[in-house]
């Protein structure tokens, strides 16, 4: 990676050196704050990242962006959020906990987190099947019966 594109820490006392972060540090911490606002479902990705997943290969990168520009960093993430959650509310925690676990963790400030809503998750159901009525015919006779 170049060296241009790290992101070089403001620390008062450089007397020992300068501190270097990859963007793609700033991307883990982002996914892995956006991951664990509740009613995030999960994080919108490549399909490269849902093959690496299916690997066994954790990419807490995914869905997320981060620009760069002098003082300025802005991070872009998308996400798939649950069904049944106030969409903004979602949005808006995401918002300030990308900016708190950043400023947490690297003393740099974000000047703006776009989130994009990907989609909706609903909620999947557990189905369970009657070994002695796979077909669910007793259940249709019950119900016929009712209506009757």
């Amino acid at each position: 990676m170049a060296e241009d594109s790290r992101i070089i820490l403001n620390n008062d006392d450089q007397s020992l050196g300068t501190i270097q972060i990859a963007p793609r540090v700033l991307e883990i911490i982002a996914g892995i704050a956006a991951s664990e606002v509740d009613g995030v479902s999960k994080m919108y990705g490549t399909f490269a990242n849902s093959v690496s997943e299916l690997l066994g290969r954790s990419d807490f990168r995914r869905g997320v962006k981060i620009a760069n520009d002098q003082d300025e960093l802005s991070i872009d993430v998308d996400v798939y959020v649950e069904y049944g959650v106030s969409v903004p509310k979602v949005a808006g925690l995401i918002q300030e906990r990308i900016k708190q676990q950043v400023a947490l963790m690297t003393s740099l400030k974000v000047t703006e987190v776009n989130v994009h809503i990907k989609g909706i998750v609903a909620a999947v159901e557990d189905q369970t099947v009657d070994p002695d009525d796979i077909f669910g015919e007793k259940k249709d006779n019950e119900e016929a019966g009712d209506h009757e």
